[in-house]
């Protein structure tokens, strides 16, 4: 059992011990050789604080992104000692929302994993709110709060103005799962709690731990480091059968037009998905969060279906009569609010969480990984004498044909690249074909990155991009969090699998989060905010256009020079794209020659000329 009583060592021996303790962990390499050794062999003499960073670190947490406060500095002197010894790493940034994009992009893109740490107050609520992406889009991250102290001597500065108990826990439960370490012995289990969160084999997420001021730097004596947790828990098999392979195989014999919706939960299917399409003749319609997860030139794939869906994709969605739906969670642009499938009388959902296999009415749930499934899935289509699809069927051959009518739709918008803006009152590239450009260019490169910020570049992007395997393009549509895609940027400078980012974003959602011209610049970031400048939100007031005829209270009239605002940063490569894509992909070479950041300014039309506001097509109606 863990003793927590008064220590009667000195400040500086107990320093001594703690410096020690890191230095023995950097010579063995690992925390686990680090347990043989004299330092840590016995039980020790530690603080709340430093238990949770040796915790993290058993769980191979080395990156920290901070704001420290009044509410973390204790956390932060542990952490400084284990910088010292080289162990962890930790980025300072100039706004908690910044850490929560670059932590939640860094964990997306190379499975590095990391935490957020910030004060107790305002500064938890940024990061709170920063965190919905990663609460959408199934990132596990640590976030950790300074709370409130446990001994209600009064109110505490910044905690939430309410005469009540745990509140800020409360807020982050619903979020997500929280733990709020009111006794220090239970640290161990507080561990144990994030580690099944951040690294939940299907569904992970954020997980909020509160630490209170006074219990941070609380002593734990004669602490077993066996205690702390490690290991994640394991990932589902295939979904149980008891009779749904045979029966979903059946179904799927008899279907005629058979449609595959792949959400998040279809990334790593690969092969197993293409086979599945061939022997059922499906055709596959993805969600905006995995473009590549299957190959963009495969004739199967329908590309992008929903209110903000492709011809061709919307086609296939609109003419199924049997949905396949792998991994999604049916938001209401992937499928209309239910409305997306008019002709589908029979639904096979593949999907770890039973709400989501159980969304629609007259579905085969199957309740197991994906990639497992769908491999016995296949089994149970060849048992029943499936073979490979026929690739002159009437469902392939018409949508085929409207793939064939996305390309020229898209091709269009891209022939006349520019139009005559009234804002700019001059010639500027259109949206499409900027984005167009600027995709072609990341293709030549094959370390590039595209992260999509939420407005008219995200639409657009998901569109545009022609990705032939995964990893390529992060768009965060989960949460469609203004100000993502150039925080993510960050993530470049800690990264151990070294990439370039390339950050499409609107003047808007740079705006949100302009501090990373700053901290990219401090911590080394590698890549490129490419700033789609239309001077207003175009997203909403093509919205309204659409919806009411006229746009309102989505532009201003305050003309910004986002040039001089990057080279006003020492260290930031500043680069004029011009008005043609020839200029603009000039200026994406001079970004990534460069070393560091960069930051290259584009004027956009905005507008109602149908060729130059976006690619975007609605569902049509059902013929």
């Amino acid at each position: 059992m863990t003793e927590i009583n008064p220590d009667p060592t000195t400040p500086e021996a107990r320093q001594s011990a703690r410096v020690q303790r890191a230095q023995a962990i950097a010579e063995a390499g690992d925390f686990e050789s680090a347990l043989r050794s004299p330092a840590l062999r016995d039980p020790i003499d530690t603080t709340v604080s430093e238990a949770i960073v040796l915790g993290l670190l058993r769980q191979g947490v080395r990156t920290f992104f901070c704001v420290f406060g009044h509410g973390s500095t204790e956390l932060g002197e542990a952490l400084r000692t284990y910088q010292q010894a080289g162990l962890v790493r930790t980025c300072a940034v100039r706004h908690e929302t910044e850490a929560a994009h670059a932590a939640t992009a860094l964990r997306w893109v190379t499975g590095q994993k990391s935490a957020v740490i910030t004060s107790i107050g305002p500064g938890a609520m940024h990061a709170f709110a920063g965190s919905l992406a990663s609460a959408c889009d199934g990132i596990g991250v640590w976030h950790i709060y300074g709370d409130e102290t446990t001994e209600d001597e009064g109110p505490n500065m910044q905690q939430i103005p309410k005469h009540e108990q745990s509140l800020f826990l409360k807020l982050c439960s619903v979020m997500g799962q929280a733990y709020a370490l009111h006794t220090p012995g239970a640290v161990a289990t507080a561990l144990r709690r994030g580690l099944n969160t951040v690294e939940h084999p299907h569904r992970a997420g954020p997980f909020y731990l509160l630490l209170p001021m006074n219990v941070q730097p609380q002593r734990l004596l004669r602490f077993n480091l066996e205690e702390l947790p490690v290991g994640p828990p394991p990932p589902l098999g295939p979904a149980s059968d008891h009779g749904s392979y045979a029966q979903a195989a059946e179904a799927l014999i008899h279907a005629k037009r058979v449609v595959v919706k792949l959400g998040g939960g279809a990334r790593g299917t690969g092969e197993t998905l293409g086979k599945f399409l061939e022997l059922s003749d499906g055709m596959a319609v993805t969600s905006p969060l995995v473009p590549g997860v299957i190959p963009y030139e495969d004739p199967r794939n329908m590309v992008i279906g929903g209110s903000k869906g492709s011809i061709c994709g919307n086609y296939a969605m609109e003419h199924a009569d049997l949905l396949v739906a792998v991994g999604t969670r049916f938001v209401c642009q992937s499928d209309c609010s239910r409305t997306g499938y008019p002709h589908v009388k029979q639904v096979i959902n593949i999907n770890t969480d039973i709400q989501s296999a159980t969304h629609y009415g007259r579905t085969i749930a199957m309740v197991g990984d994906a990639q497992a499934t769908i491999e016995k899935l296949n089994e149970a289509l060849v048992r029943r004498g499936a073979a490979a699809g026929d690739r002159e069927s009437p469902w392939m051959k018409s949508c085929s044909e409207q793939r064939r009518a996305w390309e020229t739709f898209k091709s269009d918008r891209f022939i006349a690249p520019s139009h005559h803006d009234p804002v700019w009152n001059r010639e500027v590239l259109t949206q499409p074909a900027a984005i167009k450009a600027a995709c072609d260019w990341a293709a030549q490169h094959d370390d590039v990155v595209k992260f999509f910020d939420a407005g008219d570049p995200q639409a657009n992007g998901f569109q545009i991009v022609e990705d032939h395997c995964e990893g390529l393009t992060v768009t965060e549509t989960g949460a469609s969090y203004m100000g993502f895609a150039v925080s993510a940027l960050l993530a470049t400078a800690v990264a151990k699998r070294r990439f370039y980012g390339l950050a499409f974003s609107g003047e808007g959602s740079f705006t949100m989060n302009p501090q990373i011209l700053i901290d990219g610049t401090e911590h080394g970031a590698t890549g490129c905010v490419l700033l789609l400048d239309n001077r207003r939100m175009g997203a909403i007031s093509g919205l309204q256009w659409a919806q009411y005829g006229a746009d309102f209270a989505t532009n201003d009239a305050v003309d910004v020079d986002y040039l001089a605002w990057a080279r006003a940063i020492r260290g930031v490569n500043a680069v004029d794209g011009g008005g043609t894509t020839e200029s603009l992909t000039e200026a994406l070479d001079q970004a990534y020659a460069s070393s560091g950041l960069s930051f290259v300014h584009v004027p956009v039309y905005c507008g109602e000329e149908s060729l130059g506001v976006k690619v975007i097509t609605p569902l049509s109606p059902v013929k």
